[in-house]
């Protein structure tokens, strides 16, 4: 283990950094309690998570340095404050995900991949994109949480899984058998109707038809607009940031609101009316694109209420939910449902 951690610093001081996190990742896998003491281990994963944050292994890297700055109490001053100011630019990359599980002991999964330990709190990094985290536990229903991760966000979730009552408890003996780790656990069991898709008290299925047509189109109008209007903030937005470095560059020059506005105004006068035209255009499109999505998203969503409230002589079927998320950079609709 030495000597791999030597010969990840020559490899490190020469700016190698492959062959640093190869030698180093080797010397944290080779490094147990019986053979290393808490400092060493801490100081190869801190210098582990520098070398994937060189290589742009972010999440990696926020999961290492985290670890390592857990154990503080074995780091010395120095190294403490270079692992800090790393952690916080890996994390700036990715999402941290705070997630409190309720009972303590269930599994959890993230991307249908188990993280392979029981707590009551975890706490995630999750790269920019949609996650999806499952929890379950014997004698519980699965829970489901859908994460839009953004880079540099922080996201506090809580997953309760309640108790199955006794009448479901043979079916849920049979849907909690263990699956294998890379098989994406089964979502909670629908009634066997809505399964089939057969009518159930004189309900017909949502998809059935025209109608069923009809709202795959709606929906797939819904995510297309939203998804379309996200590009367009988001290609406005960094406009606008290079607008605003634009502009702190050009004050440092000695350029005030006015100087575009002069008769003897400078060439690039130009280029910077024609970034902010940009700017307007694009923010233009998003926002149309929104209320474009929003309005199709709720009109697919009416469709299914507007059935159930007029065929429905049962008991009430699970109906859809549809929740437009929204960030500065970011938009779009999670549809939710049992049919």
């Amino acid at each position: 283990m030495k000597d791999l951690v030597r010969r990840g610093q020559r490899a490190r001081d020469a700016g190698r950094w492959t062959e640093a996190y190869a030698a180093y990742k080797a010397a944290f896998e080779a490094a147990d309690p019986a053979s290393s003491t808490g400092l060493e281990r801490a100081e190869i994963a801190g210098e582990l998570g520098l070398c994937e944050l060189a290589l742009n292994r972010h999440r990696d890297a926020a999961e290492h340095l985290a670890w390592s700055l857990s154990q503080l109490e074995a780091l010395p001053l120095p190294l403490q404050r270079r692992f800090e100011v790393g952690r916080r630019k890996a994390e700036w990359n990715v999402t941290v995900l705070r997630l409190n599980v309720d009972p303590p002991d269930a599994e959890v999964l993230v991307d249908g991949k188990p993280i392979g330990r029981s707590a009551r709190t975890y706490v995630l990094f999750l790269e920019p994109g949609e996650h999806m985290v499952w929890a379950r536990a014997p004698g519980c229903e699965n829970a489901l949480h859908i994460v839009g991760a953004v880079a540099g966000a922080k996201h506090e979730i809580v997953m309760h899984l309640p108790r199955t009552s006794a009448s479901a408890s043979a079916g849920d003996a049979e849907e909690g058998a263990p699956v294998s780790p890379n098989e994406a656990p089964r979502a909670p069991s629908a009634p066997a109707a809505a399964r089939t898709g057969s009518p159930a008290h004189g309900l017909p299925s949502p998809w059935a038809s025209w109608p069923g047509t009809a709202r795959i189109g709606g929906i797939a109008v819904t995510t297309a607009t939203a998804a379309a209007g996200a590009v367009f903030l988001l290609r406005a937005h960094v406009v606008h940031g290079d607008l605003r470095e634009g502009d702190a560059a050009r004050r440092a020059r000695g350029w005030t609101s006015h100087t575009c506005r002069e008769a003897s105004a400078p060439a690039a006068c130009a280029g910077i009316h024609d970034q902010v035209n940009e700017r307007a255009l694009f923010a233009t499109l998003g926002k149309v694109s929104l209320v474009t999505s929003a309005v199709f998203g709720v009109a697919t969503a009416a469709s299914f209420f507007t059935e159930i409230a007029v065929f429905d002589a049962g008991p009430k079927a699970a109906g859809v939910r549809v929740v437009p998320t929204a960030t500065s950079e970011r938009a779009g609709v999670l549809l939710e449902g049992a049919w």
